[in-house]
């Protein structure tokens, strides 16, 4: 029988006597047990509560069945990863320290910790929930991750925390309290998929993160559901957010990115915000029933087409002096506010749209003004810019808008 270099290699890397341990239920067992196992070995927690931190040198797995609990006593971080491969499934994890400069959490990554799994714990009432410090490809998977109510929320730590994390995998976590669900700084090639964000600040947050990816997550009554800052490449695609408070989807310095398919309803603020970024892809995305539905300040060279714009208060909010087109190829955005007309029957409006004129420049920049809007005066402004589209300061405009919606794949998840 011949054997293939790929499967000798991955059979030389299983140990050949992986063992079995049983862990009593006292305190102080599990790190004499991890003395004594080996690469490969299993440790089985018992049902009940084990006392103690713990430090996983040593590419093992703990198991514990949903059964066993890991209690820090307040002390510093509850288990803490140093060797490679390790799985950490199973596990209840609480009582980490309250100290945010060496980042006390319930369960840490190390930077010598490469290829760790965290997957279908839970973790209560800690400072921080995982901390990524510089573990490479780690996967953060299925847990439930519940922060502290005991400060304020600027106080508080982050569900899961990475730093210098390349390659790293969240998914399918359900993250709630605390300060931001996902906090990402200095990282890069890591994937935010498919989790579920509840009562935070930010339910995503990148800071100085490339050429990553955020799709298919959930946010619901954060302060702002993904804000994307001093990053490119990055792709925010099929995100839902519902009723958070400020923003949907924010970028602030964000350059080359892509924001598509995604569903924001209900931003007390805006739907989407765009500061300082340039060059980025909005396409196929429903803004509705916001404040404002995009607001553009700075911003230069972005593709927004195919997007539906429905219910916002405010459309669009954007100063300028030249005009933005915001169509391609004969095909733009569609706009709930829009009586248009489609004689030919091509599913294009057969006028330009719009969404800003000389009277919302005033009002954006001299906001006292509002107690004009119903004077003669400003209707005959309002009037006199229809019928003559040269008086207009410059703006965006929709020269194909549609006559009907697209609705996203992510639409389902909001109108079931």
């Amino acid at each position: 029988m011949k054997w293939s270099l790929p499967i000798l290699l991955a059979a030389l890397a299983v140990p050949l006597h992986a063992a079995d341990w049983d862990v009593p239920v006292r305190d102080g067992a599990i790190s004499e047990t991890l003395a004594r196992a080996k690469d490969g070995d299993t440790l089985r927690l018992g049902a009940g509560t084990y006392r103690e931190t713990v430090i996983v040198d040593r590419s093992v797995t703990l198991e514990g069945a949903g059964k066993a609990t890991i209690d820090g006593g307040g002390r510093g971080s509850v288990i803490t990863v140093t060797g490679d491969d390790v799985i950490l499934r199973g596990l209840t994890v609480i009582g980490s320290g309250s100290d945010h400069e060496d980042i006390d959490s319930g369960i840490k990554l190390t930077k010598t910790a490469d290829r760790p799994q965290v997957i279908g714990n839970v973790l209560k009432g800690n400072l921080y929930g995982v901390d990524i410090h510089g573990a490479r490809d780690a996967l953060v998977a299925e847990n439930v991750i519940e922060g502290r109510t005991d400060h304020r929320m600027n106080d508080r730590g982050n569900g899961v925390y990475l730093w210098n994390a390349p390659g790293a995998l969240v998914e399918k976590n359900d993250i709630r309290w605390g300060r931001d669900g996902i906090f990402v700084n200095s990282s890069k090639k890591n994937i935010f998929r498919d989790n579920l964000f509840r009562d935070l600040r930010f339910a995503v947050h990148y800071m100085y993160a490339n050429n990553s990816e955020v799709t298919g997550n959930v946010s619901i009554g954060n302060d702002l559901g993904y804000a994307v800052m001093f990053s490119k490449f990055v792709r925010v695609a099929d995100n839902v957010s519902i009723d958070d408070r400020e923003h949907g989807v924010m970028l602030n310095y964000a350059n080359n990115s892509e924001i598509t398919g995604n569903v924001v309803r209900g931003a007390k603020e805006k739907c989407t915000f765009l500061y300082n970024s340039h060059k980025n892809d909005f396409s196929g995305n429903w803004f509705e029933g916001c404040g404002i539905g995009i607001h553009f300040t700075g911003s230069d060279n972005n593709r927004i087409v195919g997007n539906a714009f429905i219910g916002n208060r405010t459309q669009v909010k954007l100063v300028s002096t030249r005009w933005h087109e915001w169509s391609e190829n004969g095909s733009g955005n569609f706009w709930s506010d829009f009586a248009a007309f489609d004689v030919d029957g091509n599913g294009i409006a057969d006028s330009a749209y719009r969404p800003n004129d000389s009277m919302d420049h005033v009002l954006w920049t001299q906001p006292s003004a509002k107690l004009l809007l119903g004077s003669p005066a400003v209707q005959l402004v309002r009037w006199s810019q229809s019928a003559f589209p040269a008086l207009l300061p410059g703006g965006v405009i929709d020269s194909n808008p549609l006559m009907q919606p697209v609705k996203p794949d992510a639409y389902e998840k909001v109108h079931p």
